[in-house]
């Protein structure tokens, strides 16, 4: 498939193009949504494939037999994480975020503390408020544009209340790979201060090309308290199927786990399920590549545009398709920056401060749309804010 070709994505039922003049003001007909975290391509032929063949059985009962599913699912880890996961340790909940609410209410009670290393994407915090748990912020320094975790610092603000640590793994919304040193850092934290160790690696498979993700699983000494989560959904476009897995080693924490999931009455839908086990395979893989090249591609091209504006800086960016871009050199306030975007540019983005503590000054831009649109994305921000030039 041509990842050039433009997909006129209104009225039908999209979030992210029918609801941005409701939320942000910017036309549907004449804006450009860059918001949302799905991406303007049609999935790889062979999920296609796939839920053509449910439409030509024409029969959509409770799915069973997942044999081949868990068996997609611990081929791509094998073979694109170097990650060796037993079927067993696999359960499929409502996407990632229904995942990561899951793991709060198995592994938390109310008023407990849940960290995070902020920003960070942004229904982290919306689902431990909501069920009656405490954000504990932790923010991130920027150093030269980049984003590290402040350890000591975090160190001192733990107060023995807090149960777990949410890691994203890679970082949404800066973008960052974390190495291995980090990642040790993150499990000799959770060890130090007793937490589980929740690492939300759905965007894993999206990686510029010279980085490598390494999974969490593959860190010394923090199996026994680690849960990790992927998913098909983000990779290959399919959000809408709502399928993402929760992998859980520890017995103790799968028994936990597994307690919640059968007194909530959770099970899969059959849709994503068939299209995850065509996703996870040879062509699903060699779609990715592709994918990831031309994503490359948008990001060297937005990047430069962005970077070429006095006052605005972009986030150098190592995985996922969301650009994190700071206007703090400009000295105008989020509100005028926000306003050049969304009514000067007719650009629909995130807000940065609904991502925690350290987002005032951002916007973040979803650059996973055709080619020509993130072009024409860039000449309008130049237009915005071509006083500054």
């Amino acid at each position: 498939m041509s990842f050039d070709e433009i997909i006129d994505r209104r009225n039908t039922h999209c979030a992210k193009w029918d609801k941005m003049e409701a939320l942000y003001g910017v036309s549907r007909d004449t804006g450009i949504a860059m918001w949302v975290a799905d991406m303007d391509f049609k999935p790889p032929q062979v999920v296609r494939d796939a839920v053509q063949a449910m439409q030509d059985h024409g029969v959509y009962g409770y799915f069973g037999d997942d044999s081949k599913y868990l068996a997609a699912i611990q081929w791509w880890m094998q073979n694109r994480h170097g990650w060796s996961v037993e079927a067993d340790h696999i359960f499929t909940t409502h996407g990632l975020v229904n995942g990561t609410a899951l793991c709060v209410d198995a592994f938390t009670a109310p008023g407990d503390g849940v960290v995070l290393f902020t920003p960070v994407y942004h229904a982290f915090a919306k689902v431990i408020h909501a069920a009656g748990r405490k954000v504990v912020e932790c923010e991130m320094t920027n150093t030269d544009g980049r984003y590290e975790m402040d350890f000591a610092t975090c160190d001192a603000q733990m107060t023995g209340a807090e149960k777990m640590l949410i890691l994203c793994s890679p970082h949404n919304p800066g973008g960052r790979v974390w190495t291995r040193t980090e990642l040790q850092g993150v499990a000799d934290f959770a060890r130090r201060h007793d937490l589980v160790l929740v690492s939300d690696e759905i965007h894993h498979d999206l990686v510029m090309p010279g980085k490598t993700h390494i999974p969490m699983a593959h860190i010394d000494g923090i199996a026994d308290r680690l849960v990790m989560m992927t998913a098909t959904t983000k990779t290959f476009n399919i959000a809408g199927s709502h399928s993402g897995n929760v992998i859980i080693a520890d017995p103790t924490l799968r028994a936990k786990f597994a307690g919640r999931m059968a007194a909530l009455g959770l099970s899969p839908n059959s849709f994503g399920l068939f299209m995850a086990t065509a996703a996870y395979s040879p062509e699903g893989a060699a779609w990715v590549e592709d994918l990831t090249a031309y994503l490359d591609g948008n990001r060297q091209l937005f990047d430069a545009a962005v970077n070429a504006i006095p006052g605005l800086k972009s986030m150098p960016l190592e995985a996922t398709y969301l650009a994190w871009v700071d206007f703090a050199d400009t000295g105008m306030a989020r509100d005028e920056f926000t306003r050049r975007v969304e009514q000067g540019a007719r650009i629909a983005v995130n807000h940065g401060p609904t991502f925690g503590t350290g987002g005032d000054s951002f916007l973040r831009f979803n650059i996973a749309t055709p080619r020509a649109q993130v072009q024409e994305a860039c000449d309008r921000l130049a237009e915005a804010f071509k006083d500054l030039q």
